[in-house]
C-alpha cells in the first residue's frame, strides 16, 4: 500500500537519495563518511529503489534480498568493528548489481513513458547518476583486487581516503572531462574507463534524445 502511494514519486525519491550520496562528503569527515554515513546512505538508496520496481515482482524480490544483505553487512561491521575483506567484496558486488538493475529499469520506464513530465525528467537524471555509481563500484572493485590500478590516488588500495577520489574519477570519466589528475594505469582499469565513457555517451545520444523527441511531439500536439 505504501509502495503504491510512493510510486508516483519514485524517481524524485531515488534522485534525492542519490544526491545525498554524491555530496555527503561536503558535510561529514571522510572517516565517518566511509565507515558509517556512506554505507547507510546506500542502504537508504536501495530501499528507495524498491518503489521503482513496484510493478515487477521478481525484481522486487531480488532488490529486497540485496537490501537485506547490505543491511546485514552494515550492521555487522558497525557492531563488530570487523574489517574483513570478504564483506567489502560482497557489499560492492551487491551495489554494482543493484545499480545495474535499477539503471536498466529506469531507462525502460523513461523509454516507455508516453509523455514527458516531471517524473520522467527526474528518472532521466537518476539514470545518468546511477551510471556514474556503476562506474564507481567497478573502479572500487578493480582497486581492491589490483591495488595501484589508478595513478593519482592518495593511498595504495581501496582505502577511505580513496573513496572520494574514485567517485570523482567515475563522474569525470562518465562526462568525458578527463582532467588527468587521476588516471587508469592497469589494463582492466583502462578497459573499465572506456566502458563507462561509452555508456555515458550512449545514454546522452540515445536515451536523452528519445525523451527530447517525445517532449517535442507532445508540445506540438498541444
Amino acid at each position: 500500500m505504501i509502495l503504491k502511494k510512493l510510486f508516483k514519486y519514485r524517481f524524485e525519491l531515488f534522485f534525492y537519495s542519490l544526491i545525498t550520496i554524491l555530496f555527503g562528503s561536503l558535510i561529514f569527515p571522510k572517516q565517518v563518511l566511509t565507515a558509517v554515513v556512506l554505507p547507510l546512505l546506500f542502504v537508504i538508496n536501495i530501499a528507495s529503489g524498491l518503489v521503482i520496481f513496484k510493478k515487477r515482482k521478481k525484481q522486487t524480490l531480488v532488490v529486497i534480498g540485496m537490501l537485506v544483505l547490505v543491511s546485514f553487512v552494515f550492521f555487522y561491521r558497525l557492531i563488530s568493528k570487523s574489517d574483513e575483506r570478504i564483506l567489502e567484496y560482497i557489499r560492492f558486488f551487491v551495489y554494482f548489481g543493484f545499480y545495474a538493475l535499477v539503471t536498466v529499469e529506469i531507462i525502460s520506464q523513461v523509454w516507455n513513458a508516453k509523455t514527458v513530465n516531471k517524473p520522467v525528467i527526474y528518472g532521466l537524471m537518476s539514470g545518468y547518476i546511477s551510471l556514474g555509481l556503476i562506474g564507481f563500484f567497478i573502479f572500487c572493485c578493480i582497486e581492491m583486487i589490483n591495488p595501484g590500478s589508478f595513478s593519482g590516488l592518495k593511498e595504495l588500495g581501496m582505502t577511505p581516503a580513496n573513496v572520494d577520489d574514485l567517485m570523482y574519477f567515475s563522474y569525470i570519466t562518465l562526462m568525458t572531462i578527463g582532467y588527468g589528475d587521476i588516471a587508469p594505469v592497469s589494463d582492466i582499469a583502462q578497459k573499465g574507463s572506456i566502458f563507462l565513457s561509452m555508456m555515458g555517451q550512449f545514454y546522452l545520444v540515445i536515451v536523452t534524445a528519445v525523451v527530447i523527441e517525445k517532449y517535442i511531439k507532445h508540445t506540438q500536439k498541444e
